[in-house]
């Protein structure tokens, strides 16, 4: 079984559509997003900096273009099998949503457009950011990061639990490291996502959601908050809103994939960090990150081979 998933914020880097706007269409699809969210998606995805496509408002619409746009391409070209499994860490759940039929594109984007805005929103109020812990045991880790105030707030298996809060205990932090953890980094978001801090932007969410027609999953569908299939699509959209300040639990997502049969795994463009995780703790899966169209054969193989037949 094959298992298509959607890399979150941070997976971004300067210039990453570059060779994706070489296909045709993605330069129609990209203006199109464009006007509904009120962001130059072909500039942010190939000229911008490293500093402006951190913005939170920013990074997050781009995430899920780029996720549409590659999926896109990758599934238009392989008649006679799909995925079996869709999931998406964090706002790569908006595209799992969209490419499950749960949301329609444009609707997507629009709602990712909202959530980036109140999330950035709300980590203007107070300094904050996230580190990923490295290493070492998992109770061990969360204990010590609670002992100093900060929320983990993302818990991905494969040894690595990210941390979250203001910036000085995120400083304790770095120069208290949790026993057995191996290294501290600090990542490329301008929040504490998926903590408290989050809370006045799922009131927002929930209003941009209010209006969109919402369909039932054509594809099963994995939620962030416990790793459960989820087979309804309001459902699914309620997890989205909360999901913003409440923890990911990536750990248990994967558990259910391998207890699905998971046998080959593909990260939508800007991919890398979740096949990372996945190799560490999905051993015997295959795993692509499909980070440029020269890697969309070898994509179409192996929903070719591990895909689920139409």
């Amino acid at each position: 079984m094959l298992v298509l998933v959607a890399p979150g914020q941070g997976a971004q880097a300067p210039g990453f559509l570059n060779p994706w706007l070489e296909l045709p269409g993605v330069a129609d699809s990209l203006a199109r997003w464009s006007e509904i969210t009120g962001l130059d998606l072909v500039r942010y995805g190939t000229e911008a900096g490293a500093e402006e496509i951190t913005d939170t408002a920013v990074a997050q619409p781009l995430l899920v273009a780029a996720g549409l746009v590659s999926a896109r391409a990758l599934l238009d070209g392989v008649a006679a099998a799909r995925p079996g499994v869709v999931a998406g860490h964090s706002v790569g759940e908006l595209t799992a949503a969209a490419l499950a039929g749960v949301l329609p594109e444009a609707d997507a984007m629009a709602v990712v457009t909202r959530r980036g805005q109140a999330m950035a929103e709300a980590a203007a109020v107070t300094d904050t950011g996230m580190s990923a812990v490295l290493g070492g045991d998992a109770e061990t880790v969360v204990t010590h990061l609670e002992k100093l105030g900060l929320t983990p707030a993302n818990i991905n298996g494969a040894g690595q639990i990210v941390a979250a809060g203001t910036t000085e205990q995120l400083a304790e932090l770095a120069a208290d490291k949790p026993e057995g953890a191996r290294a501290v980094r600090a990542l490329k978001v301008a929040g504490a996502f998926h903590t408290a801090h989050m809370a006045p932007a799922v009131g927002a969410l929930r209003e941009a959601v209010a209006g969109v027609a919402v369909g039932e999953p054509a594809l099963r569908l994995v939620s962030n908050r416990d790793g459960a299939v989820v087979a309804d699509g309001p459902e699914f959209v309620d997890r989205l809103v909360d999901q913003v300040a409440s923890p990911v639990r990536w750990d248990l997502c994967m558990e259910t994939f391998q207890r699905l049969g998971a046998t080959a795994l593909i990260e939508l463009c800007p991919g890398g960090t979740l096949t990372g995780l996945a190799k560490r703790a999905l051993p015997g899966v295959k795993t692509l990150a499909l980070k440029t169209p020269d890697q969309l054969d070898a994509a179409r193989e192996l929903i070719a081979e591990h895909g689920t037949a139409e």
